[in-house]
């Protein structure tokens, strides 16, 4: 007995010791890390992950739009590859729009039409087009007003010549280091640390701003500080009146927050929604910034986000992915875990596929061939 409470007694010091040693170094973040991610058995963010951090609500529309089925609705079954990818993936929702109609959809794993899952980076589409209203809008003047004006801890050295432009096709400049699965990279301590703020305001911009493209979602985390800025608004209410609700959506969605002390929406990541209302917003850029007759977003913004920017770098745009599948090209919204929103304009097909993982390859390549298979497998299906 009287060893187990020796034993006991060290282990409440040397934890006690362990949180100070956190506080002390600033890593204080990762005890709410292991705390919702790690102890839960996962080595990364999850899918349902939103529920263990603060929220805020977006209402659903005041006119909400359901899709129509097509006429072909649920006619084809999924190819046996598309079955199997789905089962081992841990796909959850599978959906196929065909000239505005839902022409195919499943669920998996219990989940439903309904069920909401973390977006992850598909977030990042919806802070760019927000970046586009707030110009259109006359809050912002262009893709070229200086990042200066409204975040004052970039005015001094190279930080002086970003802009907002360079935010929104990831062309800042700045050391952000997106490592995922790293406990002490800034991409980790921005998903946990409850003032989201602070953490941005110490970035460094170390190359010439608006040069070149890297993946970095602290560029969108900015871009979205720029836009409460610039509105006055908090971009879920922002988001809300110029997107969720015009576009009709069927439910109401959670945007994360960093705490509800500093209510900072984590604007590179995690809206939770379903399948067909993430859709929405690759109709509205498919049909040109139009929504049932009504220039929602400008046609010439659309048009621009979803051209490369760099010549270099043409798997990016502003706020979206192209990639060329079966000879045709496909912008897309874009997630970690394989949440996807791919678009092909001239077919008029929307595919969305929301799930658990990648598949077996590296998941921080560019694109993974799971996209591919997704795209290809409901091109068989359509052609059957």
């Amino acid at each position: 007995m009287k060893f187990i409470k020796k034993i006991f007694k060290f282990l409440v010091i040397f934890f006690g010791l362990l949180i100070i040693l956190l506080y002390i170094t600033d890593t204080d973040y990762l005890i709410k890390a292991v705390r919702t991610i790690y102890l839960k058995g996962h080595t990364t963010a999850f899918l349902e992950d939103f529920k263990e951090f603060d929220n805020q609500s977006i209402e659903k529309s005041n006119n909400p739009q359901p899709w129509s089925n097509h006429k072909d609705y649920n006619s084809v079954e999924e190819t046996s590859l598309l079955k199997k990818a789905n089962k081992d993936w841990g796909t959850i929702a599978y959906v196929i729009i065909k000239n505005d109609s839902i022409w195919f959809e499943n669920y998996y794993d219990g989940y439903g039409e309904d069920s909401k899952t973390n977006s992850f980076s598909m977030a990042k589409s919806y802070v760019s087009g927000l970046l586009g209203k707030a110009i259109m809008q006359g809050y912002i003047k262009n893709l070229d007003q200086p990042v200066c004006d409204f975040l004052p801890n970039f005015c001094d050295g190279k930080a002086a010549q970003m802009t907002v432009g360079d935010l929104a096709s990831m062309a800042s400049g700045t050391n952000w280091d997106e490592a995922y699965y790293s406990p002490l990279s800034i991409t980790t301590r921005a998903y946990f640390d409850d003032d989201l703020a602070k953490v941005m305001n110490s970035l460094k911009v170390i190359d010439t701003p608006g040069q070149s493209f890297k993946y970095a979602s602290g560029d969108t985390q900015m871009l979205a500080m720029v836009i409460e800025k610039a509105t006055g608004k908090k971009l879920y209410h922002y988001f809300e009146e110029s997107f969720w609700k015009p576009l009709g959506s069927e439910n109401s969605t959670l945007w994360q927050v960093d705490s509800d002390d500093h209510d900072l929406v984590k604007a590179y990541c995690c809206i939770a929604s379903n399948a067909k209302d993430f859709a929405r917003f690759g109709k509205l850029y498919k049909d040109h910034g139009k929504w049932n007759g009504k220039q929602i977003l400008d046609s010439a913004f659309v048009a621009k986000s979803i051209t490369p920017r760099f010549t270099e770098s043409p798997e990016y745009g502003y706020g979206f992915w192209m990639n060329d599948y079966l000879e045709k090209t496909f912008f897309m919204m874009r997630g970690h875990l394989g949440q996807y929103v791919i678009v092909q304009p001239e077919d008029n097909i929307i595919i969305v596929r929301l799930g658990h993982s990648k598949g077996p390859e590296n998941p921080l390549e560019t694109f993974t061939n799971d996209i591919g298979l997704y795209v290809e497998e409901a091109y068989k299906m359509l052609n059957k």
